[in-house]
């Protein structure tokens, strides 16, 4: 590429978008939204007992050193002069709680992924604080139930079970972060300067935050007893936070910070009253914008902040419906019943099947989210006979991710009171043409897909570019690039629709209530956990072993007898 054609490029901006299951950084032109080159790599979760999710806080930032580098090298081979880079964005995986040491820059525990179930016990201990034990008793001061969901409980956790988390905090050597507090810190230069910051989109998702003033709440820190000090600096989602302090990139403004959902929101360019989109990652997302009104649900659905593009711009909200499980049911299928090789390959399966044959999967493998909010629910997989095979059941993983995206869309459409009439959608999932399908039949509405799907990396550079100070990317609606986009339209009538609905809820109440003890704080699950149940389980083994020792002799007996006879 000559360089006049490098110059016709104009301003390039960098998005790290980090997520539940792999990092990447993807480089945009400014002028053209068009994405350049990226990198992605893969990120381990870990499973250190049932119910608990984990990540490696330095692997995650490793991962995003290594996209920048290879992205860039990528670029050079474009021959594309990456001193054109002149922002960077972040978004992120929201929730997942990260404490270090301001002191080393190392993290004092593993993070614990906003899918973690372990902090049950706390979240029921703090219940009975509450008046009449109502979950949304912080409901209009957060817009969130209680739940393990949030970054407080996994906090106060690590507060009361991590002794070097105790020891820092008392030391005055902690801070807390959501993901990308503990990326921007590090990047802007770590234990020698690093700004410990966050957007108003996560603070938003931490129950910590009270979303009309816009400041942490210290009544809300009281009842959780969390200690302010360890809290990051709340900033808007469009500003310079601080400049990269090292890599190819040393120099760039760090300026744009969104949580993934909100990113996407921005990618899509849902920025009018009404607008909606639904992302399908390893959960899956679906936000309408309310606009500069805060509105409350009545139907299971969260109230989040969308954005707030520049410090003196006004804060939007939206209401979210948010589901757990929805790549990751794709995951397990390969990664835990190994009847895929990869990911793609579920799409085929699908397709051969071309039904679920009667068969439903409900994947609570995290209790149900949005609209339920019932963490006593588990993953079943039912109407199942001898001619149910892998294809049938991968049919129905897909069909699970879009009946629960019907639930959130009933649930927005009640709540909002004017039907969607099309649904926008992004994601690693929408790749596959056969879910796209079945989301069209399933909602009876047709499904948009935009045609370049990296909509929450997209949104993260978009706020990166437009930053005061920055400037390089106009966010007025006139100047927004138009979207090429796919399109979905349902091909089987309603009845065929509503009577699969049904059954897939008849599914969803059968998985209810299947947890009837909380999952202990240490997460030991074993039935030998229970002192009387194991002691008596214990003496049964021992008699039956005994009754059948003696059983044995007694044979052994008749037989010498015989014998003598």
């Amino acid at each position: 590429m000559a360089a006049s054609n490098r110059m016709m490029l104009g301003p390039l901006v960098g998005s790290i978008d980090q997520g539940t299951s792999s990092t990447r950084f993807l480089v945009f032109n400014a002028k053209t939204s068009e994405l350049l080159s990226h990198h992605q790599v893969e990120i381990v979760q870990k499973f250190p007992k049932e119910g608990w999710v984990e990540q490696d806080p330095k692997e995650i930032l490793n991962s995003v050193h290594e996209c920048v580098e290879k992205t860039c090298e990528k670029l050079q081979q474009l021959n594309i002069d990456i001193t054109n880079i002149k922002a960077i964005g972040v978004s992120n995986q929201r929730e997942t709680t990260v404490v270090w040491d301001k002191t080393t820059g190392e993290p004092l525990y593993n993070a614990i992924v906003w899918l973690d179930l372990r902090t049950q016990a706390t979240v029921d201990r703090l219940l009975k604080k509450i008046p009449g034990k109502n979950k949304s008793f912080f409901k209009f001061r957060t817009g969130l139930p209680l739940s393990t969901y949030f970054s407080a409980v996994k906090l106060r956790w690590l507060l009361d079970n991590v002794e070097e988390i105790k020891q820092a905090v008392g030391d005055g050597r902690a801070m807390f972060g959501t993901i990308d507090s503990w990326l921007i810190w590090s990047l802007t230069g770590g234990k020698n300067g690093g700004v410990h910051c966050t957007d108003v989109t996560n603070a938003s998702r931490t129950m910590l935050f009270n979303i009309h003033s816009l400041e942490w709440d210290p009544e809300l820190c009281q009842f959780f007893d969390i200690p302010m000090e360890i809290l990051p600096k709340v900033r808007s989602s469009s500003e310079i936070y601080g400049l990269m302090k090292s890599g190819a990139l040393t120099g760039v403004p760090i300026s744009g910070c969104l949580g993934d959902q909100s990113a996407a929101l921005v990618g899509q360019m849902c920025f009018q009253d009404g607008q909606a989109k639904n992302t399908y990652g390893t959960g899956c997302f679906l936000l309408c914008n309310t606009g500069q009104k805060s509105v409350f649900s009545e139907h299971g659905l969260l109230t989040t902040i969308a954005y707030k593009l520049g410090r003196d711009k006004p804060v939007c909200y939206a209401l979210e419906g948010s589901v757990a499980i929805a790549g990751a049911v794709v995951r397990w299928l390969r990664d835990n019943l190994g009847i895929l090789k990869t990911s793609q390959e579920v799409e085929k399966l699908a397709a051969e099947a071309g039904t679920s044959y009667g068969c439903y999967f409900v994947p609570a493998f995290s209790g149900l989210y949005a609209p339920y909010w019932e963490p006593s629910a588990r993953g079943i997989i039912c109407g199942l006979t001898q001619f149910t095979n892998k294809n049938h059941i991968a049919f129905a993983a897909l069909e699970a991710v879009c009946f629960q995206t019907r639930e959130l869309l009933d649930a927005i459409n009640k709540d909002c009171g004017v039907p969607l009439n099309q649904l926008q959608v992004d994601g690693g999932m929408t790749n596959n043409k056969v879910l796209m399908q079945l989301q069209s039949d399933i909602l009876c509405i047709p499904v948009v897909k935009p045609s370049m799907p990296e909509t929450t990396a997209l949104g993260a550079a978009m706020a990166a570019g437009a930053a005061e100070g920055v400037g390089i990317w106009s966010l007025n609606p006139g100047d927004l690039t138009a979207v090429t986009c796919e399109r979905f339209e349902p091909q089987i009538n309603p009845e065929e629709s509503e009577f699969r609905f049904a059954r897939w809820k008849k599914a969803v109440m059968k998985s209810m209530d299947w947890v009837t003890s909380d999952i202990s704080s240490n997460g030991d699950s074993s039935i030998f956990s229970s002192l009387p149940l194991g002691l008596y389980i214990m003496s049964s083994m021992i008699m039956l072993i005994g009754a059948k020792y003696i059983s044995v002799i007694s044979l052994v007996g008749l037989k010498i007898e015989s014998t003598e006879d």
